[in-house]
């Protein structure tokens, strides 16, 4: 927190660097850096669950995050979402029971041309058909 939180708008390079480093923010560590920038609660709080990116819970140990943009359903997204929910025994924005993969939403990842798009722990995967998915189902031990 020391290193980012000087000046406005330090809320939000503060809540990032924490959840690089924890994996999530916890409530307790939210209500620390709302201390520690002399905010309320309440408004890390707004900021936390406005914001997609930001975890309220543990991931699984590997992240599969699916592009919803617009692009990537015009090319076979939705059915990638549904095959992907089977294949690796988890619903959308869930983690799997045994904390082994978390299947995510986001929407664009910059890789419109070459959708469906996807990134597996943060390595962006493109032109996703079922080899692909059985690629990552593989990677992430599903």
């Amino acid at each position: 927190m020391t290193e980012h939180a000087r000046g406005a708008g330090a809320l939000l390079p503060v809540l990032h660097a924490l959840q690089a480093r924890i994996g999530w923010l916890p409530d307790a560590v939210v209500a620390q850096a709302a201390e520690r920038l002399n905010i309320s609660r309440a408004e890390a709080h707004g900021v936390v669950t406005f914001y997609a990116d930001f975890r309220r819970e543990p991931p699984g140990r590997h992240v599969v995050k699916l592009c919803r943009a617009e692009a990537c359903q015009a090319r076979g997204g939705a059915a990638m979402v549904q095959a992907a929910e089977r294949r690796l025994g988890v619903a959308l924005g869930e983690t799997r029971a045994d904390g082994q993969v978390t299947l995510e939403a986001v929407y664009c990842l910059g890789l419109c041309a070459i959708g469906p798009s996807a990134l597996v722990d943060g390595a962006p995967v493109a032109r996703l058909d079922a080899a692909g998915l059985e690629a990552i189902a593989a990677e992430v031990g599903a």
